[in-house]
Order: structure tokens, then sequence, then C-alpha cells
């Protein structure tokens, strides 16, 4: 692998997996302690923004490239959510799975290539079926607001 790659992994350890908490096997490290600072979760985002650029600069394919998007959209999202959040942060590391995603395109393209246009075919799919259903519930919505008058 490259050393950019080396960084990555060893960034991944800092913000993923720095801390052992006593008496499990699960892991901390401080990107969920950031995240309960102001602006903590902003540190994390440059650091997942630079995984995902170092990913194109290596010549991840754009399916790649959006699976590790969707990975850093739902830690922001989910995380976002105050405490609940920082307790998904825990256990989602979405950096340790863009690292992993990127080391899987550079040992086996095809295979990452593949599996990812997968995961994001059915995100895409998902998202479609909310936008639907959010358009469906806001007709029906209207109709019964509609229906009062």
């Amino acid at each position: 692998m490259s050393r950019e790659v080396d960084r990555l992994r060893t960034l991944v350890r800092v913000f993923d997996e720095l801390i052992r908490i006593p008496g499990t096997n699960v892991r901390v490290g401080l990107d969920p302690l950031m995240g309960i600072l102001p602006g903590g979760d902003a540190i994390g985002g440059v650091f997942a923004a630079w995984t995902i650029i170092v990913a194109g600069r290596l010549g991840a394919p754009p399916a790649v490239i959006a699976r590790m998007l969707l990975n850093v959209l739902t830690d922001t999202l989910i995380g976002s959510i105050p405490l609940a959040g920082d307790l998904f942060d825990v256990g989602y590391k979405a950096n340790r799975r863009n690292v992993e995603l990127l080391e899987q395109y550079l040992r086996s393209p095809g295979r990452a290539r593949a599996s990812s246009r997968l995961v994001v075919g059915l995100a895409i799919l998902i998202l479609i079926v909310m936008v639907a259903g959010a358009i469906a519930l806001a007709a029906w919505l209207t109709r019964q607001v509609i229906s009062l008058f």
C-alpha cells in the first residue's frame, strides 16, 4: 500500500481506536470524545473529507467514493443527535470503514467497485422510497386539512 494509506490507518487509530474501554473489547478514539465539544465534529469531518480525497487521488471509482460519502453522511446525521450520536460514533466508525473500503479497492478493484455499486444502489432506492413516502404523506395530510374546511 502507499504511504498515504499508512497515514490514514494511523489517523484511524487515533480517531476511532485509541483507547480500549476497560473490561470490554470496545475501542474508542478522539472522534466520539470530540463530538461532545462544540465544533469537535467539524474536525472529524475534515479527517473524513481528507480520507475521501486520498481515495480519489489513488484512483478509487465513483461507486467507492459514493459509498465512502454514504458512510460519512450516516455518521454525520446520526452523530449529530445529542448523546445518542456520540454513542453511535463509538460503534459505527465511519473512518475505519472508509479506510477499509480504500484498502479493499487497492487490493481488488473489481470486487470493491461491484460491492460499492450494490450498496450505493440500495441507498438510492431507499432514498427514492423515502421521498415518495414523504410526498404521499404530504398529499394525504393536505387532503385531510382541506377536508376540514
